[in-house]
């Protein structure tokens, strides 16, 4: 597998006699690719059908007579002000009823239209004029779809686009009422025109009408990136791809990637530590300037998953970002490392944002490999550190890792509808778990919720999986390892009703879910075994064996056959239990990791990363603060 290193770049935002020199010093460093384009709508079409392309013309023809392979992207992203004299609806509407406006980015509504004919114009004349250009050795899809909290939109387009969506679904209006248990405080509908979206209401809405509203607008993000693809895929044999984000739930990242040939994504280490991860005060001083250990390493499993194998990483912090909270430069070695720990989990690229740091606009607090001066960085001299490296090293071959962990999207979108605790959060599960593991030096494939087959691996993790569908049924009921199931496990039919038999209803497990609990901050239910119950607890019935069992003897956690369903929100140290003891069970290797430090097994070579500030050892070895190792295997 060819590994590199890219880095995205914006020629028009420098002097044109200034690119030649940035190329060069690119691949000096040791950089082989660079994105570019994916912003530049206003240039290419200054006014309405008029185009100049000379500017990116010669940007391609600098940077490739440098040596540098190019990935483009399509800019829709960013549609030039001229668009909404064209389309003054083209907006997203917020929950609130007000619109997105113009002045930044991503000011579009999935639904209109108009909007989505003009971003198939753009990409057809930029797939006709680059699409045969072997230089352009991939294309990326628009940005970020989701950032900014655009995939659900309460605008005119989107209720229109919904209440069509609703009546190819149901075809009747008798139909979605019986699904929706509209009968429940005289919600019926006569028509399908008489169906609004699921915001402004007195209270919550019905569960139904939420989590359809957040499947359609799934569905919409699928559709548009899919009318991307089946342009480029007339113009260019280059693989497509779409840069994805860190805990974006908001659409079904499988459903876009299926289209695509490799997944990428964003990767924010300390951004996200401040702004996406809930933890204590104590762990996020502790990782300050090298973000959490486990977050980026979540979504390099996820997004190979997302890929099918083949995923970069689009954009890599290379020092303090603009827009968490607070936002810290990196210990110096965490560039390197999280570049090293990408390609431990089978990244193809790793590209960093962005060369050289903007003096203006919205994001001139961001680093970038150069200051805004030209001169160098801190992240440029541990990039070109990377590239020497990778010179030197053979390549990582790919492996099956011993234990999964099943994610799923719309059990996102059921607990965000249906939360009944308010610090339930599906995705904070499941980083709990996978966190667990990976403190029992573990790796860790993911799987996407329709697997039909988990012989592959000996423990299954299954977290909060709201509905288990037919073809995982079908595969739990012929495992033969140990899954680990729960809490709220198929606990959701059609119409996000609670489904009869009650749940879990697993295969050959006679269990079931009596009534529920969730937890307050500060409230925690012992286990018999050890660590505790928090946020959410179930009371079971049945005749499957109890294997643990609360401070007043109620079952907590039950075993039959290869399943094992937790009743419960495990702490920490109760999750590290339950997998140590499964791995355990099925002869895979799980102990303690000393604080920070984190592995990653391939098919060829055991790698070692220590997130923490303090010195670890590691197979005899000394690894520094922000220090990474490997060896073969």
């Amino acid at each position: 597998m060819k590994r590199s290193l890219g880095v995205c770049y914006y020629p028009e935002h420098w002097p044109e006699d200034q690119w030649p020199d940035d190329a060069a010093r690119m691949v000096s460093a040791g950089i082989s690719r660079v994105r570019i384009g994916e912003f530049a709508w206003g240039l290419i079409e200054p006014k309405p059908g008029v185009m100049d392309w000379g500017w990116l013309d010669r940007a391609i023809d600098v940077l490739a007579d440098a040596g540098l392979e190019v990935i483009l992207g399509t800019p829709t992203a960013t549609p030039p002000r001229w668009m909404l004299d064209r389309h003054p609806d083209m907006l997203a509407v917020d929950a609130t009823g007000h619109p997105r406006r113009f002045g930044s980015r991503r000011h579009y509504c999935f639904s209109h239209a108009g909007y989505r004919a003009e971003a198939a114009r753009i990409t057809e004349a930029m797939a006709r004029r680059y699409g045969r250009d072997g230089r352009i050795i991939a294309w990326q899809t628009d940005n970020e779809y989701g950032c900014h909290d655009t995939v659900l939109s309460y605008s005119p387009a989107a209720l229109s686009a919904f209440r069509n969506w609703l009546a190819q679904q149901y075809q009747s209006p008798e139909a979605l009422n019986r699904a929706w248990g509209n009968v429940f405080w005289s919600m019926a509908y006569d028509s399908f025109d008489q169906i609004g979206l699921p915001n402004l209401t007195v209270t919550e809405p019905n569960p139904a009408h939420a989590f359809d509203f957040r499947r359609f607008s799934s569905e919409q993000v699928v559709a548009f990136n899919r009318m991307q693809v089946g342009i480029l895929r007339r113009h260019t044999a280059a693989p497509l791809t779409h840069n994805y984000m860190g805990r974006e739930v908001a659409f079904d990242h499988f459903a876009v990637g299926a289209d695509l040939d490799i997944a990428s994504w964003d990767s924010y280490p300390i951004g996200f530590l401040s702004d996406r991860i809930e933890a204590s005060d104590n762990h996020k001083r502790h990782y300050l300037r090298q973000g959490d250990p486990d977050m980026q390493a979540l979504h390099h499993d996820l997004y190979r998953a997302v890929g099918r194998g083949r995923w970069w990483v689009m954009e890599q912090q290379p020092g303090p970002v603009n827009w968490a909270p607070w936002n810290p430069a990196p210990l110096p070695g965490m560039v390197r490392l999280w570049t090293w720990e990408a390609f431990a989990h089978g990244a193809e690229t790793v590209t960093y944002f962005r060369w050289r740091q903007a003096p203006f606009a919205q994001e001139q607090m961001h680093a970038g490999l150069l200051f805004p001066d030209s001169s160098d960085a801190p992240g440029l001299a541990e990039a070109a550190q990377v590239a020497t490296e990778l010179k030197a090293m053979p390549d990582v071959a790919p492996t099956r890792a011993p234990v999964a962990l099943v994610f799923d999207y719309a059990s996102a979108w059921a607990w965000q509808v249906q939360p009944q605790g308010a610090d339930f959060d599906y995705f904070r599960m499941v980083l709990c778990w996978y966190r667990a593991a990976r403190e029992l030096g573990l790796s860790l494939d993911i799987l996407p919720p329709d697997t039909n087959d988990l012989s592959d691996y000996a423990v299954v993790l299954m977290p909060g999986l709201a509905q288990l569908s037919a073809p995982m049924l079908a595969a739990l009921e012929s495992y033969e390892g140990r899954a680990l199931v729960g809490p709220r496990s198929n606990a959701k039919g059609a119409g996000m009703a609670t489904p009869v038999p009650l749940p879990p209803n697993l295969p050959g497990m006679d269990l079931r879910v009596s009534a529920v609990e969730s937890l307050p901050p500060g409230v925690a239910e012992p286990l018999s075994g050890g660590g505790t119950i928090v946020h959410w607890r179930e009371h079971l019935d049945g005749a499957a064996d109890i294997l643990e069992t609360d401070a007043a003897g109620a079952p907590l956690i039950a075993r039959m056959g290869a399943l094992t369903y937790l009743g419960g929100w495990p702490d920490d140290t109760a999750l590290r239990r339950l997998i140590a003891a499964a791995c355990t069970e099925q002869g895979i290797a799980a102990d303690p990791l000393p604080d920070g430090l984190r592995l990653r097994d391939t098919g060829s070579h055991r790698f070692a990363f220590n997130y923490g500030k303090t010195p670890v050892t590691w197979e005899g070895q000394v690894l520094p603060a922000a220090g990474v190792a490997w060896r073969a295997l």
